[in-house]
């Protein structure tokens, strides 16, 4: 979905001139976001969102993302790379469900007497995103098919037997 679809959907469901009065913007700007850009090169008058997309892409620094979503009351998590060749499923979800073990086993440790410092707190929340990014790896990955179709040599090799009819 481009910026201007998405703006144009949520003017549908919020009034604009209660966006440009807490704004203090025109409301013909409002309307402006809502808009195809005119101009192919992206060179002209942009909306929010496609600044904020340009301010991400000319610093490479992804903390602008981490603070906007931080405002909106969520976390930003960057979807890793999916591997071009198909992935083994096996592996990939014994990856999530090692990283799961340690998050309990953080907590566990930090809540053996009965409080959480902040320093584990800062623990607990590093071992979260890390299991955030790998389980959406796993789904990025599932979504893109790397997990489809998948059958080992020996299950490719051995024919599976029909099952007997039971006669009655």
């Amino acid at each position: 979905m481009e910026s201007h679809e998405l703006l144009k959907d949520v003017l549908k469901r919020t009034s604009a001139k209660q966006i440009a009065a807490d704004m203090n913007l025109s409301l013909s700007l409002i309307y402006k976001w809502a808009e195809p850009p005119t101009d192919v090169a992206g060179s002209g008058s942009s909306n929010p969102l496609d600044r904020i997309e340009q301010l991400i892409k000319s610093t490479g620094d992804v903390r602008v993302a981490h603070w906007v979503c931080a405002r909106a009351g969520g976390f930003f998590i960057a979807n890793p790379p999916v591997k071009a060749t198909r992935q083994a499923l096996v592996p990939a979800t014994n990856e999530i469900v090692r990283d799961f073990a340690e998050l309990l086993g953080v907590i566990s440790a930090a809540s053996a007497d009965q409080q959480v410092t902040a320093a584990e707190a800062k623990s607990i929340r590093a071992k979260w995103e890390e299991l955030k990014t790998a389980t959406e790896g796993f789904v990025n990955a599932a979504e893109k098919g790397a997990y489809r179709d998948h059958q080992t040599a020996a299950s490719a090799a051995t024919p599976v037997p029909a099952k007997p009819r039971s006669v009655a």
